[in-house]
C-alpha cells in the first residue's frame, strides 16, 4: 500500500488536474452543482453494483469516479467563495470528532448499539428537531424505509425480539389478504406497503440489508432468464413460441447452475 505522503501526493495531483480541466475543458467549464447531481447518483449506483459483485478492481475505479465528483463540487464551491476541499474535509473531521466522544472524549460505551444511540442524541443536540431529518427525501422507498427504521431504533423505538417482528409481518399479510378479497385497490396498496415495511424491519433484525438482498435476487433472476433466452435461441425458437412447460425445463436447469 502507498505511504501517507504518496496518498497526499495523489490527492494533490487530482486537485491540480481538476483546476486545469475547469479552466481549459469546454465541458468541465460548463458544469454546475445541479448538472453534476444526476451523474453523481449514477456513479454511486455503479459503485454499489461493483461492491455487490465483489469486483475490487471495479470498486477502486468507481471510488475514483466518486472522488472526482467530490473534488469537482469543491472546486465549484471555491469559485463562489462558499467552500473548498479543505472546508469539506475539515467539516467532516469536526463532525466525526464531535460524534465520537467515546474516542475523543471521556464517554464510555459498551457496544455498537450504544454508539448509534449516542450518535442520534448528539444530532438532536445540534439543533435537529427530529431523528428522521437526516433521511434524504429523494432516497428510493426501500432504502428510505430501512434508514427510517435504523434511525428510530437508535433512540429506542424498536421491537425487542425478531419473533415479534415476524408476527407483525404475518399480521400485515393477513390484513393485505382481507383487502385483496375486498378488491379495494387503494387499501390493497396501503396494506402492501405495510407488508414491505414490516419485511424490511424483519430484515434488519436478521442483520440482512434488504436492498442488497433484493438486488442479489434481481441479478440471479436476470442470469436465469438470460440462460432461458439463450437456450430458446439455440433451438431456433423465441420465448413467445414456447409453452410454460418448455420454459420451465430450462428454468430449472438455470437454477442448478445459478
Amino acid at each position: 500500500m502507498n505511504s501517507r505522503s504518496k496518498q497526499l501526493q495523489a490527492v494533490d495531483r487530482l486537485l491540480t488536474i481538476m483546476d486545469e480541466l475547469r479552466e481549459q475543458c469546454p465541458w468541465d467549464k460548463k458544469q454546475t452543482l445541479q448538472t453534476l447531481r444526476h451523474l453523481t447518483i449514477e456513479e454511486t449506483y455503479e459503485l454499489g453494483d461493483a461492491i455487490l459483485d465483489n469486483d475490487l478492481p471495479e470498486v477502486k475505479k468507481e471510488l475514483g469516479d466518486l472522488l472526482l465528483h467530490i473534488v469537482f463540487y469543491a472546486k465549484i464551491g471555491s469559485e463562489t467563495n462558499d467552500f473548498d476541499i479543505a472546508d469539506v474535509a475539515n467539516e467532516i473531521c469536526d463532525k466525526l470528532i464531535h460524534r465520537h466522544p467515546h474516542i475523543y472524549g471521556d464517554v464510555e460505551v459498551k457496544d455498537e448499539e450504544e454508539v448509534k444511540r449516542n450518535w442520534e442524541k448528539l444530532k438532536l443536540k445540534e439543533g435537529k428537531k427530529s431523528v428522521l431529518e437526516g433521511v434524504p427525501k429523494s432516497l428510493p422507498a426501500l432504502v428510505k424505509a430501512s434508514r427510517i427504521q435504523d434511525k428510530v431504533a437508535g433512540v429506542g423505538f424498536d421491537w425487542e425480539e425478531p419473533q415479534q417482528v415476524f408476527e407483525k409481518v404475518q399480521e400485515e399479510l393477513a390484513e393485505l389478504q382481507v383487502e385483496v378479497n375486498e378488491a379495494n385497490q387503494d387499501k390493497m396498496e396501503a396494506e402492501f406497503g405495510d407488508v414491505l415495511f414490516s419485511m424490511i424491519n424483519y430484515a434488519r433484525f436478521l442483520k440482512i440489508n434488504p436492498e442488497d438482498a433484493l438486488e442479489r435476487t434481481n441479478k440471479k433472476f436476470i442470469k436465469r432468464f438470460q440462460y432461458l433466452e439463450s437456450k430458446a435461441k439455440g433451438m431456433g425458437k423465441s420465448l413467445e413460441d414456447m409453452t410454460l412447460a418448455e420454459m420451465d425445463v430450462f428454468w430449472n436447469q438455470a437454477k442448478k447452475e445459478n
